[in-house]
């Protein structure tokens, strides 16, 4: 069976966010394994109504309004915001750059990179509610002070702090800070992890 990209999306955020969750509660909302299915809790979300027709049909109707009910559940619990078609997520755990990189594209995304005014207030979303700075999809080129996204293209959108990037060189990795501007910075700091999808 195949899964329309936004399923796909939904099922990746569902996996990243799977760990942050292993204790049986989204922030003590909803009991995780309730939403897939399975205990006795009152809080559990109730099975989907059964579909006339098609078997495959019927499943895909029921794995869209399940999954549909995990992305509120999500949102409710301020785990995703989405924009520009992209869904952005945080496991609310901070890392340095090379760690949260690693830690998206293990959940089937990449690091949270905007390309638009909509994009960088959907991470700053993330930001304000955590309260920290967020690492983004942005690197310093081989040119000491300028700044390209991590598959070299350069960037149409940029939201830079007054006066930077300032760092001269010694700053390779980009920040946002908690009122969405960017600032140049070193790698090896902890921030939240963001992730697109």
């Amino acid at each position: 069976m195949m899964l329309s990209p936004q399923l796909h999306k939904i099922l990746a955020v569902a996996f990243f966010l799977l760990p942050f969750c292993a204790q049986g509660t989204f922030a003590g909302f909803l009991p995780f394994k309730h939403f897939f299915g399975g205990g006795t809790n009152k809080q559990q979300i109730p099975d989907p109504v059964p579909v006339e027709g098609n078997e495959n049909g019927d499943t895909v109707h029921q794995l869209e309004h399940r999954i549909s009910r995990l992305e509120g559940v999500l949102r409710l619990n301020k785990m995703i915001t989405e924009s520009g078609g992209k869904i952005f997520a945080t496991n609310g755990k901070k890392a340095d750059f090379d760690t949260t990189l690693e830690k998206c594209k293990e959940a089937g995304g990449s690091i949270a990179t905007p390309r638009s005014p909509g994009e960088n207030d959907a991470i700053l979303y993330f930001v304000k509610y955590f309260n920290t700075y967020a690492y983004l999809g942005i690197k310093q080129s081989l040119i000491p002070g300028k700044f390209q996204l991590l598959n070299g293209a350069q960037p149409n959108y940029t939201n830079w702090y007054s006066n930077e990037p300032s760092g001269k060189g010694e700053e390779e990795c980009v920040e946002m800070y908690t009122d969405g501007t960017w600032n140049d910075k070193k790698c090896n700091k902890n921030h939240l992890i963001v992730c697109q999808f």
